[in-house]
């Protein structure tokens, strides 16, 4: 049986990289000009799909331990920073929505439902990306990771919401495909859909035991 009951639901919460789009193409791009900068060895496309998917600072510790076996607290600072800079200053190179998004969003708007992205990435390039795919109309707001001392799977962004439009828990849906969009659903509350072809720190999405996983979009508006 589908959790989404869309016909229920005033609010429909989305994650950014791994659910909306496809990323990783531009963050293994920021990330190997980043260690080309700091005078480390590169790393490979398939390794940083594994790591993306709970935020930058986890994202720059995985690269760290996998370069030199730790993570030096000053040169995570400096790689972080190097690497803002240079994602924030061109997210969106490679980026592409993954197949269903834009449908599912144009039904969604078509439906009056608000439309909210709430993400781990830092507001800024999330804004970014959003806006240079012209996905910026669909959504009522975008919900950095920066916005709020906590980010997912802290519930707050997700409670935010739900205070933020006036409804209960029960007319929000929230989709994701990382453990992080579960667990902060579950402590919210929140029904959660998850995406199987999402980025969740190459592990299996199923290990979290999400209520329902989908392999596309559209399968939720057929």
């Amino acid at each position: 049986m589908s959790v989404a009951k869309l016909n229920t639901r005033e609010v429909i919460l989305f994650d950014l990289d791994g659910t909306l789009v496809d990323s990783a193409s531009d963050l293994y791009r920021a990330m190997n000009l980043s260690l080309e900068k700091l005078n480390l060895p590169l790393v490979t496309e398939q390794h940083v799909r594994i790591w993306v998917g709970k935020g930058t600072s986890i994202f720059c510790d995985s690269v760290l331990k996998h370069l030199t076996g730790q993570v030096d607290p000053a040169q995570h600072e400096q790689l972080l920073a190097t690497f803002l800079k240079i994602y924030n200053a061109e997210p969106c190179v490679n980026t592409l929505p993954f197949e269903g998004v834009v449908e599912f969003l144009d039904w969604g708007a078509a439906h009056h439902k608000k439309l909210v992205c709430v993400t781990n990435k830092p507001e800024l390039p999330a804004r970014k990306i959003i806006e240079e795919l012209a996905l910026d109309h669909y959504f009522d707001d975008v919900i950095g990771g920066d916005r709020f001392e906590e980010r997912k799977p802290h519930p707050k962004q997700l409670l935010h919401c739900v205070d933020t439009y006036g409804v209960t828990k029960e007319q929000v849906l929230m989709i994701g495909d990382s453990s992080n969009d579960v667990e902060a659903a579950r402590r919210a509350g929140v029904d959660c859909i998850v995406l199987s072809y999402g980025y969740n720190h190459g592990e299996n999405i199923l290990d979290c035991q999400p209520q329902q996983v989908v392999d596309n979009l559209r399968e939720l508006i057929a």
